[in-house]
């Protein structure tokens, strides 16, 4: 089943033109779930051909223009393609003030339901779910209130093997005890296992996203061990003290959180204009977490269980 992430934008604040603003696509088990919507990532989806329709939640981490004044413009597009499915919008309190006042002052009624959720501040909370995948949303030490997104995958059902369904003539009622890992015993005495009969369930994969933040200790108690986290990394090691002083981090720091939480992979981001050697983001990260790359924009990760 698919998990995946497709990086639009990886820059910072001041536009580049190398690199978007933040913005990307998570895709888990084929459902798209946007994370932030930095200026021209309509654009974006248009170019690396994302099905803009199939987006039913859009994840806002912070009211920093960098990472949501692209969103009225998808919304608008969104309204003039004539959708007619709901969408969801999770944000920072303020977020539904500043749409509801962009859509008054452009007559605009949307022909779609559109549903703002407020964030909780200072706590990790589950915001989606349904059957095979959940999304929490967890605090970050910004300037501002921001927050990271962590994708899990649930529980699945072992996959039973054909060839002992009918070599052991097992009932409906057999085979959902043992896809549920029970073993059962048959009046003949007869005792059949789970792992005799079931394929072994592929391992849970998980994904986070830590968008603008300084160094912040409590993602070891929100995000451990996730298979694939992407982090800024605004600066290089020189500029260790603007990154204090703007609530941001160096490569250098984020290989170090990655570390911590021992993850399975490091992709970098959110990069300053003020950098044109990006190998000196990875040359500075790789000798404390060797599994850290840059993201490249319009490049898809895949979510690979460590």
């Amino acid at each position: 089943m698919n998990f995946e992430v497709t990086i639009l934008g990886c820059g910072a604040a001041t536009p580049t033109g190398r690199y978007n603003p933040s913005a990307q696509i998570v895709n888990v088990h084929d459902k798209l779930f946007l994370v932030d919507c930095g200026e021209g990532t309509q654009m974006q989806i248009r170019k690396y051909k994302i099905r803009l329709q199939r987006i039913q939640h859009i994840f806002i981490s912070h009211l920093h223009g960098d990472h949501y004044l692209g969103l009225m413009g998808l919304l608008s597009t969104l309204h003039l393609l004539g959708r007619n499915t709901e969408l969801h919008v999770y944000g920072p309190s303020e977020l539904k003030a500043l749409i509801d006042l962009n859509l008054k002052v452009s007559q605009t009624w949307l022909v779609y339901p559109l549903h703002v959720h407020v964030l909780t501040p200072e706590v990790m909370e589950q915001i989606v779910e349904d059957k095979t995948m959940e999304v929490h949303s967890f605090p970050l030490k910004h300037r501002i209130a921001t927050w990271g997104f962590v994708f899990k995958e649930k529980e699945r059902p072992c996959k039973m093997r054909q060839e002992m369904v009918e070599r052991l003539r097992l009932s409906p009622e057999e085979i959902t005890r043992l896809k549920s890992g029970e073993s059962i015993t048959r009046e003949d005495g007869q005792e059949i296992a789970p792992e005799s009969t079931c394929e072994p369930a592929p391992p849970l994969r998980s994904y986070a996203y830590c968008s603008d933040t300084a160094v912040w200790e409590p993602l070891t108690e929100y995000i451990p061990g996730v298979d694939l986290l992407y982090h800024e990394s605004t600066f290089l090691n020189r500029e260790k003290t603007r990154a204090a002083e703007t609530f941001h981090c160096t490569a250098e720091q984020a290989a170090e959180m990655a570390k911590k939480l021992n993850v399975g992979q490091l992709i970098l981001g959110h990069f300053s204009a003020r950098y044109d050697d990006m190998d000196k983001f990875t040359e500075e990260a790789r000798p404390i977490f060797p599994n850290s790359v840059l993201a490249e924009e319009g490049k898809t990760y895949a979510v690979v269980a460590k």
